[in-house]
């Protein structure tokens, strides 16, 4: 709990603070990187160029400080178990919280200036550490459960499989180099570290897009393609470009915390692009230890040939005894039975006592989310992943970005 000295204080400069994190967020990865360049290959690259990366601390941050002092109402437990799960996945350590916290309460003063009295840099300080704590006490929790030392969360897989699955979508099939296949929960990802060679190591997370009970894991890959002055994705073109069977990559265990219920109602299944990935795993799971569970599966997509897993589907789907699939192309010649044009949210069917779990782009899932929340669905039953930054969970999307306004 803030004390109510602090509380008080961050009441009174929640409006500048927010009014510039993103421009302190910018501030602090700068001096951060240029102190402890190694902590680079922590970090996604192409999010921290288009400033995403920024945004989803800055965002993070706010959220908090709003929670401690009651202004908020952004679900903090689902934040804090969100990036709980993927610092496990890529190896952050208790003590990497210093370093950040130091450079975190130096960026505050520098872009705000004199206006960070004493007063004002330790009550920030100390929401910093509440957040920081709480983040620490979750990820040592998870690293005691499943016996994992933070120090090497990633071990060498070998790739034993791949397929072109779609236009520039390609699915990998890993297999350990020593011991098994670690136990997982169908709609987690892995952490998969490239060398890019250079000293360049990237990380990245990618969704299993198999359900548990195999010998190796199966991550199915989009490449990123530039638009304007973006590059493309380094890791995706690595991936779906020049990985080949033989190779190997660095794989953390599972994590993720999207994960299928344990209900008997029924699941609507809604996706977009590569966001089928963790769907296809839910739906292959279902399949397998409840197929008297109904399912309705809604898939968007630009046109057939970028239909990752279409057969993977349908095969899962054939072993339901209740299936409802509609799939929507924006374009190109339609297969039978698909649907011309958008998903239109409203259309979804929403059963009496259903689960929901939506996968693909932030607009598509708000769209569909909000859709679902106004004929009834509970917030609670509606579960989401969000690939890379996530700016929706917390509202990052809506904070002022000065380095995107003097862009435009």
């Amino acid at each position: 709990m803030l004390s109510a000295r602090s509380a008080t204080t961050v009441r009174a400069t929640l409006p500048a603070v927010r009014g510039a994190v993103v421009e302190i967020a910018g501030r602090f990865y700068e001096t951060m990187f240029a102190e402890h360049p190694g902590l680079l290959n922590l970090f996604n690259r192409g999010s921290r160029a288009s400033g995403e990366q920024r945004k989803a601390l800055a965002g993070a941050v706010v959220a908090y400080a709003e929670h401690l002092t009651g202004t908020g109402d952004v679900p903090m437990r689902s934040v804090v178990s969100r990036i709980a799960h993927k610092h496990v996945s890529l190896g952050i350590k208790p003590e990497q919280y210093t370093v950040v916290g130091r450079h975190l309460i130096a960026a505050v003063k520098e872009v705000l200036g004199d206006a960070v009295t004493p007063e004002v840099a330790s009550a920030w300080d100390e929401v910093y550490w509440l957040f920081a704590v709480r983040l620490i006490a979750a990820e040592t929790r998870a690293y005691q459960r499943d016996g994992i030392d933070p120090h090497h969360v990633s071990a060498p897989w070998k790739v034993v499989g791949r397929t072109e699955e779609a236009e520039d979508a390609v699915s990998l099939l890993l297999a350990p180099t020593f011991g098994g296949v670690p136990a997982h929960r169908p709609g987690q990802y892995v952490t998969v570290t490239a060398d890019l060679g250079g000293g360049v190591v990237q990380a990245r997370q990618y969704t299993l897009s198999r359900a548990p009970g195999h010998d190796t894991l199966r991550i199915t890959v989009r490449r990123v393609r530039g638009r304007g002055d973006a590059p493309d994705g380094t890791v995706s073109t690595f991936l779906t470009r020049d990985v080949r069977v033989g190779d190997l990559v660095g794989v953390s265990r599972p994590a993720g915390d999207t994960v299928l219920d344990t209900g008997s109602g029924p699941l609507v299944l809604v996706s977009a692009g590569i966001g089928i990935t963790p769907i296809a795993a839910l739906l292959e799971h279902v399949a397998a230890v409840r197929p008297e569970r109904p399912v309705i599966a809604v898939h968007a997509e630009r046109e057939p040939g970028r239909h990752a897993l279409r057969e993977h589907v349908e095969e899962h789907g054939a072993r339901l005894e209740s299936f409802r699939s509609t799939v929507c192309y924006q374009r190109g010649d339609l297969p039978p039975g698909a649907v011309g044009g958008r998903v239109v949210p409203d259309d979804i069917p929403v059963p009496p006592d259903a689960t929901a779990y939506l996968c693909g782009p932030v607009p598509f899932m708000r769209d569909v989310r909000t859709s679902l929340l106004r004929r009834g669905m509970p917030a609670v039953r509606i579960h989401f992943e969000v690939f890379g930054s996530d700016l929706w969970t917390t509202g990052a999307e809506q904070l002022p970005d000065p380095a995107l306004a003097a862009a435009d």
